[in-house]
Parts: structure tokens; C-alpha cells; sequence
């Protein structure tokens, strides 16, 4: 679908001017954009890539509205009361859509600072989405105040996208259209789908929600938003069009040279749109109420004759036509994606990593033609399915990569969170219906295979008395610090009788009572234990304190309880008989 981009429209003067301008940028700045072996778009020519699916993108390439901004700055006013007529070209935003915007873009500073996303990116697209939510007529809490929808993806003129949500977003159960006031095809919401307003639902028709949800789209596969390269890719993976990465781009650009607020429901209503149709999509829609495109009566055939009905006049012979006849349709040259047959496993092996670790394998697919032949340049899909916490090395459930000159796509790195229990990576074919690929992976809890006291000092103690210091034990894994794994003490009746002791040392529970076992004990990240002080009762003798931890690492502890010796001191013995000590001098003579 050809985008009509810059249309002049009466009395517009200075967007005449604006059109020419564009019309040079268009010439200089006009990437495709495809994917590397490592599931990163780049841009790499002069075109977007012509077999990129509309549902590979954001909008599925819907409409857009192609209203260009002003040539003069923006000049942000002392007021924001002043109420904004249609058709008026302007540079501020409804007060609710800018706060959206800049909310989404605080949040994703946070979660992907490396992205560096302009809350000014997320307005121009907003603005040639929807006219910033139909000029904000949105709620306080950010809800349209009815259903923003693009066009049925039909095929007639547009991409078809058959329906996948069962009409739940759009309100069509055989088709798909892009919703909301950032314009995301159901597909696309499913998994790309944000809660930004903290009320516990994904909804594409709130402001706060999609904006959050653009942001993260735009910065999915680690893109850096503040170079041109991956500024121009992510544009273009939300509409795939030349002429709509340089409107955005426009629309950036006077965005950053300064807006200011204007109320709710104020905003310029957009006039043009890329597919002819001005100001008709994406038109605000009543719930549940899908459009019907309705087909033109043919036009009445005159009677041949006179009005009266009277005999008719003899038929004038037709004039030899001078019709061409028509050139045959030639059929289009098939796309790689077109010839794939099937996926297949390209000999991943079992996929296996401890809770927080990255899995060392990672997943193949081969896709295939009928015959068996390698299919290079197709995009596959891999997905994360069920209940887990794990994602890719991006931070995403799900990525795109491009096949290589062998047909075989590698997915980016798995990185297990702390659910334990199995998950399933699914690969798919975007744009081809051939059966998929499930990949099970598992996560294990975290686990240490040694542990080794942290001090050499001998623990003693006397009856009734507080052990002096505490037990503090190291665990590690292969060598490395193994953190957050579970631990548990014991206080044991002998090396071979692991069961808990009744008497000698003990802990105390909140209650200052004693207990001989503790649970739920974690290694913290350098991979330490301190134990909590250490008492003895008033019986004596030596004691085995066993810990141990997930991954079967042990370590006994031996504690002795003794009296304290009361004896006393030894005193220098007397020197004995026939030593070589003084004899007393005689006495004088009487």
C-alpha cells in the first residue's frame, strides 16, 4: 500500500513547502531494514524489506495519518486554556496523552536504559497513529472515550490479517484492525501488551497502557534509540513504509524543539491519511460495532429508445473498439518465506539451566522447503509459552531472528528466572502457516556442590552458656559462589544418626524457645551463611551440627559443651635433698 504522503490541501500554503522538504529528506534518509544471525534489525539499504509481513509489525501496517507539522518551531504558550480549533496546525499535546508519554519513557529508563527512548518519539508516533487519541479525548485515567479503530485488514488495499482475538480488542470476528490511540494489531497487543497505569489490565485502548507498550516495542531487540541506525529500524518495525519513518521522524524533531500542555479533548483532529480517505481512520468506533465496507450500486442502464416507451430508434452500430486487449497478470515471483515447507530441529540439545543462570545451549531451527533444501533469508519466530519467569538474553519472551545461508535461525540466549519446573520455547514461521516447534526447557533450583566454614576457630562452650561467634559457611558450584540456595541446620545425634538431637545446643526460635532445626536458610549473593547464635543446655560433651544444601553439598560442625576448670594453679615445688643448693655456714666455736 503506497502511502500518500504530503498531500497539498487548500489554503495550506507553508505544508506545500513542508511537502517539498520531506520530499528531500525522504531521499536521504530512506533505510530498509532486516535482520542479522543474531536476531538484531539493521538497516541495510534504500528500502524497506518488501517480504516483511504486515503482522511482523506493530500496526500491521495499517493507515496512518499523514498531517505534517509546521515549518516554524514550536512556540510553547504562557496559557494552557486556550482551546485548539480543528484543522490548526499546533504543538501541543493533551494533557493526559503527554503524561502518558513521559511516564512510559521514565519507565523504560529504568528497565532498558540502553535504549535511550525519547518521550518525543512516542508523541510522533502517537500523532501520526491517532491524532495524539483523537485529539485526547481520553479519560482521567487514560481510556479512550470509544474504540480508536483502523480499517478491516481485509486484503482490499490493505494486508489481510485474518482475525486472532476472536473480535475481543477490535470488535471483528473475521478480521483484524489496529486499535487504540498507538494503534496495535491484536496479534502484536498479545504478547506486546503493557499494564501502564497500574490497574491490572493490558488494554490497548488506554493511553497509559499502549504508550508503556510502544516503548517496549521500540526497544525489544537492544536497539540504541539515540543512533540513527536503530532509531530508523525501530520506526520501521512499526510500520514498515519509507514514507511513515520520514513523517515520524519529522514529527520527532519538532516535538524535541519544544511543546507545551493543552486540556484534554482540545487537540488537532488530523485531516490526511495515507490511504486517500481523509480523516476517516482511525475513526472513534462504538464497542462492538464493526464497519462493513459497502459496495457502490451499479449505475441504471438506459432504455434504448425514446422516454415514452414508444418503438425504439434502430441501434447505431458500435465503432470498432480500440481497447487493448489485456495484458495477462503475471504471476509474482514467490518469496522465501513462500517456499518454506516445515521447521526443523536443527539439533539443539537438552536445554537445562539453575534457577538465575544462563542455559549454555541454545535453540535451532532449520526451515525447509518440500524437498528438503535449506530456506535462507525467512524470520522465525521463538516465543516463550506457560507460567515462567524465564526470558531471553534481550529481556523479552520472544524474538525474531533471520535465517542464515543454511536455513537455520539460532535463538538469542536463554536466561532461567527463579520459577523452577519446565517451559516451552515455541518457533514459528512469520508469515507462513507451518506447524511449529516446542523446545522444552527446564529449570532446576539453584545448588551447591561444596561448603566450607569461613573461620578455624574452635567452638566451645560451657553448660547453660552462649557459644561465642557464629557459624558462617561459604557454598560454592564448580567453583563458583553459588548464591540464594537453600539451605537447612541441623543439630544431629552422631555422624550416623542424622535424626534431630534432644539435648545439648540449640537455637532460639522468636519465642526464645529452643529449636534444634532451621529451615528456609538462603546463601546470600557471595554465596554466605551466617547462622544465628548458638546456646548449650546444661549437658556436656561434644555435639555435630549438620548443614546442608540444595545440590546434595554437606558440612559437619563439631561444638563441645564443657565445665569450666575450677582447679587450682600449680605452685613451684620445693628444691629436693642432695642438690647443689647453699650449705648453711657452720657455727662459730664456742
Amino acid at each position: 500500500m503506497a502511502a500518500q504522503f504530503g498531500r497539498l490541501r487548500k489554503g495550506a500554503v507553508n505544508t506545500t513547502v513542508a511537502a517539498v522538504v520531506v520530499a528531500a529528506l525522504a531521499a536521504s534518509q530512506a533505510p530498509g531494514v532486516t535482520t542479522d544471525d543474531a536476531g538484531r534489525k539493521v538497516t541495510t539499504g534504500t528500502q524497506p524489506a518488501p517480504d516483511t509481513p504486515a503482522g511482523d509489525s506493530a500496526t500491521g501496517n495499517s493507515p496512518y495519518y499523514t498531517d505534517l507539522p509546521p515549518l516554524n518551531s514550536p512556540n510553547p504558550s504562557p496559557t494552557t486554556s486556550t482551546p485548539v480549533t480543528q484543522g490548526t496546525s499546533e504543538s501541543g499535546i493533551p494533557a493526559t496523552v503527554l503524561d502518558a508519554y513521559k511516564k512510559a519513557a521514565t519507565a523504560l529508563q529504568q528497565s532498558k536504559p540502553g535504549c535511550n527512548l525519547p518521550w518525543q518519539l512516542l508523541a510522533a508516533i502517537g500523532k501520526v497513529e491517532s491524532g495524539q487519541a483523537r485529539g485526547g479525548r481520553v479519560d482521567a485515567n487514560g481510556n479512550t472515550l470509544s474504540r480508536i479503530l483502523g480499517p478491516q485488514l481485509n486484503g482490499n488495499g490493505f494486508a489481510s490479517i485474518s482475525d486472532t482475538d476472536g473480535g475481543a480488542y477490535d470488535g471483528d470476528s473475521s478480521y483484524d484492525r489496529a486499535v487504540g490511540p498507538m494503534q496495535f494489531i491484536p496479534s502484536t497487543w498479545e504478547w506486546a501488551g503493557r499494564d501502564g497505569n497500574g490497574d491490572g489490565k493490558k488494554d490497548p485502548n488506554n493511553i497509559y497502557d499502549a504508550a508503556l507498550a510502544a516503548g517496549h516495542y521500540l526497544c525489544r531487540f537492544g536497539w540504541d534509540l539515540s543512533t540513527k541506525g536503530d532509531l530508523d529500524s525501530a520506526i520501521l518495525s512499526y510500520n514498515n513504509s519509507r514514507d511513515y519513518l520520514n513523517l515520524v521522524l519529522r514529527w520527532l524533531e519538532y516535538y524535541r524543539k519544544g511543546t507545551h500542555e493543552i486540556p484534554d479533548g482540545t487537540g488537532t483532529l488530523p485531516s490526511d491519511r495515507s490511504d486517500d480517505t481523509a480523516g476517516a481512520s482511525p475513526t472513534p468506533t462504538a464497542p462492538g460495532t464493526p464497519t462493513t465496507p459497502t459496495t457502490p450500486s451499479s449505475p441504471s442502464t438506459p432504455r434504448p429508445g425514446g422516454s415514452d416507451g414508444g418503438s425504439a430508434s434502430p441501434k447505431p452500430t458500435p465503432p470498432p473498439s480500440t481497447t487493448p486487449p489485456a495484458t495477462p497478470t503475471p504471476t509474482p515471483t514467490p518469496t522465501p518465506t513462500d517456499t518454506v515447507h516445515r521447521l526443523e530441529d536443527a539439533g539443539t540439545a537438552k536445554l537445562s539451566a539453575m534457577a538465575g543462570d544462563v542455559f549454555t545451549e541454545k535453540i535451532t531451527a532449520r526451515a525447509e522447503t518440500k524437498a528438503g533444501k535449506a530456506v535462507p533469508r525467512v524470520r522465525i519466530r521463538f516465543a516463550i509459552v506457560g507460567a515462567t519467569d524465564a526470558a531471553f538474553s534481550t529481556g523479552e519472551k520472544y524474538a525474531t531472528v533471520l535465517t542464515g545461508s543454511i536455513g537455520e535461525a539460532v535463538a538469542p540466549a536463554l536466561k532461567a528466572g527463579e520459577d523452577t519446573g519446565e517451559f516451552v520455547v515455541r518457533a514459528t514461521v512469520v508469515g507462513r502457516t507451518v506447524s511449529g516447534l516446542d523446545y522444552t526447557a527446564t529449570v532446576t533450583e539453584r545448588a551447591a556442590d561444596t561448603l566450607v566454614r569461613t573461620g578455624e576457630d574452635a567452638l566451645t562452650c560451657t553448660p547453660g552458656g552462649e557459644f561465642a561467634g557464629q557459624v558462617e559457611v561459604k557454598a560454592t558450584y564448580q567453583g563458583a559462589v553459588a548464591d540464594k540456595v537453600a539451605a537447612t541446620a541441623t543439630l544431629i545425634k552422631s555422624a550416623d544418626d542424622a535424626t534431630e538431637n534432644d539435648k545439648g545446643p540449640y537455637f532460639k526460635d522468636a519465642d526464645d524457645k529452643a529449636v534444634r532445626t532451621l529451615t528456609d536458610l538462603t546463601t546470600d549473593e557471595n554465596g554466605l551463611l551466617k547462622l544465628p547464635e548458638l546456646y548449650a543446655d546444661d549437658t556436656t560433651g561434644t555435639f555435630l551440627l549438620r548443614i546442608n544444601t540444595a545440590g546434595g553439598a554437606t558440612l559437619t560442625v563439631e561444638l563441645k559443651v564443657a565445665a569450666a576448670d575450677t582447679s587450682p594453679s600449680p605452685t613451684p615445688s620445693e628444691p629436693a635433698s642432695g642438690t647443689d643448693s647453699p650449705s648453711p655456714s657452720p657455727s662459730p666455736s664456742a
